[in-house]
């Protein structure tokens, strides 16, 4: 079976002419060297964690990851596929020569190479199912996508094939959605996931100024049962009055630590429960029983995206968000 790569054509698209000129796909990351000078890619990987140590880590993998692709993967006969945004239209190709390094070879910031014989033919973006715009929209440099190759290769010897290919668009592009949703869904769980106690308990104070309480500003050490107090004043005379606890673990919350809030001072007040490793079912039970409002993970990231916005900014400074806009059904 044929191997289908994606290509992205540098950070702004500007690689395209070079790549055609010279018969090439390219991609960077030269503080690393050349990758075939690396026994395996533990050792790429620690080059490249003391090259790029202010970065983030998750992010010195990924960058691992495809300078090892690009370098061991991708094989002579390979086809490649690349992107032009200005004109909305993807080149396609085939691999003549594997990786090579050369600093003197189209753009120096972009020393890793594999010769490619480019096809004249190009395919509008338009021509492609639904799916496979979004397949292809990763924001990777380097990946697989062997599951439209015979989609562009019918393209390629029929331009009016792409209007038969597509025939539920709109079922499509909602599930596309919905695994857009998804996606950022984990991304902020996991960046949740990587907070101190300390600091959910800002995050949920935070939170509580968003939606108009004020505050008193959580200090380490025991609180008494009482992680966060809020109320619609500053002076606390108003009512509601929400006294909040914030267990930030793997495990369950259980019922004895609703009853533990529901004991605590002041008495009068409203009670609200975050666990991020969620509930025991006794413990919904007690919190129903006593109108604690409890709010788990997957919750607890709804109501941060619907607020984030009301958030004082050392608390989105704790957890950076970036609004991304998709369309309307």
């Amino acid at each position: 079976m044929t191997r289908w790569w994606m290509i992205r054509a540098g950070d702004n698209n500007e690689l395209i002419p070079i790549w055609l000129e010279q018969g090439i796909a390219s991609i960077g990351w030269p503080q690393l060297g050349n990758p075939k000078d690396y026994s395996d890619k533990a050792d790429l990987k620690g080059k490249a964690d003391a090259v790029f140590s202010d970065e983030n880590p998750r992010s010195r993998s990924s960058w691992v990851n495809q300078v090892w692709r690009f370098s061991h993967q991708i094989h002579k006969d390979d086809r490649v596929i690349t992107y032009s945004k200005e004109k909305r239209e993807y080149l396609i190709g085939t691999v003549q020569e594997s990786h090579f390094f050369d600093r003197n070879t189209g753009d120096t910031k972009y020393p890793n190479h594999i010769r490619i014989s480019w096809e004249r033919k190009r395919i509008p973006r338009d021509s492609l199912p639904q799916r496979a715009k979004n397949s292809l929209g990763s924001t990777l440099t380097v990946f697989r996508v062997d599951e439209w190759g015979d989609t562009f290769e019918q393209l390629l010897m029929d331009p009016h094939a792409g209007e038969f290919v597509e025939t539920k668009d709109d079922e499509q592009e909602s599930d596309s959605i919905k695994d857009l949703e998804g996606i950022a869904q984990g991304l902020i769980e996991d960046k949740i996931d990587r907070l101190d106690p300390w600091e959910m308990e800002r995050l949920t104070a935070g939170l509580l100024v968003a939606m108009g309480y004020y505050v008193e500003e959580p200090a380490k050490g025991p609180d008494g049962g009482v992680d966060v107090l809020a109320s619609k004043d500053a002076f606390g005379f108003q009512k509601p009055i929400i006294k909040t606890q914030v267990k930030h673990r793997k495990s369950k919350a259980e019922s004895k630590e609703i009853q533990q809030l529901l004991g605590a001072h002041p008495m009068d007040s409203s009670c609200l429960f975050i666990s991020t490793g969620g509930f025991t079912s006794n413990a919904l039970t007690v919190a129903k029983q006593y109108s604690v409002r409890v709010i788990d993970m997957e919750q607890l990231v709804k109501m941060l995206v619907d607020w984030y916005e009301n958030m004082p900014s050392d608390i989105k400074g704790l957890m950076p968000l970036r609004k991304m806009y998709i369309p309307e059904q």
